[in-house]
Order: structure tokens, then sequence, then C-alpha cells
């Protein structure tokens, strides 16, 4: 069983930034990606940014230049380092973790921009 710890979510004012933090633990063998999704209200969930285990990395044209995406492998550990958030970047963001080929998904945290 692998469960994943987010946090760092919370409030914040356009412009500004936050970072994410969504740390597993449990039964890993191999982690093979992590990621970070977001949903809005009324919305699909999408994805924001991942990192591969060679440390590829991919964003939505929406948060490129603005969000980057980092792991620390000794810790089982992914961040998601948030910069000149906007209003749009609202939503609940998850985090998700591929471990032995398997998806796992943390509970969520609440990201809330003001304008």
């Amino acid at each position: 069983q692998v469960r994943l710890a987010e946090s760092g979510g919370g409030l914040a004012q356009a412009g500004g930034s936050l970072r994410l933090s969504c740390a597993a633990s449990g039964s890993i063998f191999r982690i093979n990606a992590m990621a970070w999704h977001r949903q809005a209200p009324g919305k699909q969930r999408e994805l924001v940014a991942s990192i591969t285990s060679d440390t590829s990395r991919n964003y939505a044209d929406s948060v490129k230049g603005r969000f980057t995406i980092s792991r620390d492998i000794a810790k089982n550990t992914v961040y998601l380092q948030m910069t000149n958030l906007k209003p749009e970047d609202t939503a609940v963001y998850y985090c998700r973790t591929v471990v032995d080929y398997q998806d796992y998904w943390g509970q969520g945290t609440q990201v809330t921009v003001s304008s």
C-alpha cells in the first residue's frame, strides 16, 4: 500500500507564490512518475505537470513558465513551485504517483488565488 501526503495549499493573491509538496510512503519499489493534477469547480481534472524517473518534465500550456515541478528521490517527494499565480489557478490540486506501474492519488489540497 502506498500513501500520499500533500501539503502547501492555501490562499494567495494574484501574482503571488505557493509551493505544494507530496510525499509518498509505504511499499515502494520504484516510482515511475509523479505528477500534479487540478480540478476547478465545474471543470474536469487536468494534468498540470509531471516528472518521470529520468526527470523528463511536462507542463500544461497554461502553467508553462510559471510552475516548476521537481522531486527529491531520497524522500520520495514531489514539489510544485507555483509563481505568478492567477485567479484561474484556483482549484483542488491532486498529487498522483505511479509506483511499480500502479496509480495512486492524494486526497487533494485547495489552492485559492484572489484577484
